[in-house]
């Protein structure tokens, strides 16, 4: 008997990208997602990393909600910040969306992300049905 990837894609209310990706995808009982700082215009938002930091949480939880499930289901976080001088202030955010047992992390200070002025982005794995 063979496995057969079926690949479904979460319909969100996103801004639609025009880089050839989809928000989150759900396949054998797994959402994968990435999240950027963006709004509904397309644009990151300003304000520095604390603003970035509701608004890369704001999305994953709107794309969550449109898998049907919530924060609990989040297994867990890659956080990718572009300054360690930001991950206090994403930490203070991030906590406000989840409670015990948090999701499984890892944080990683990188060069810089896709578009120049993003401080912040997530990849996240949760469980749905």
């Amino acid at each position: 008997m063979t496995s057969r990837l079926i690949k479904q894609a979460v319909k969100t209310e996103l801004f639609a990208s025009k880089a050839p990706l989809e928000w989150a995808v759900v396949n054998n009982g797994t959402l994968y997602t990435a999240q950027i700082p963006i709004n509904a215009s397309g644009e990151v938002v300003a304000g520095g990393i604390n603003a970035q930091s509701k608004q890369v949480m704001d999305n994953l939880m709107h794309t969550l909600e449109a898998a049907g499930v919530n924060s609990d289901a989040v297994l867990q976080v890659l956080i990718y910040v572009t300054d360690r001088s930001y991950l206090a202030e994403f930490n203070q955010v991030y906590s406000q969306y989840f409670t015990a047992p948090f999701p499984n992390r890892a944080a990683m200070v990188i060069a810089g992300l896709a578009r120049e002025e993003m401080l912040v982005e997530l990849v996240v794995y949760a469980a749905v049905n």
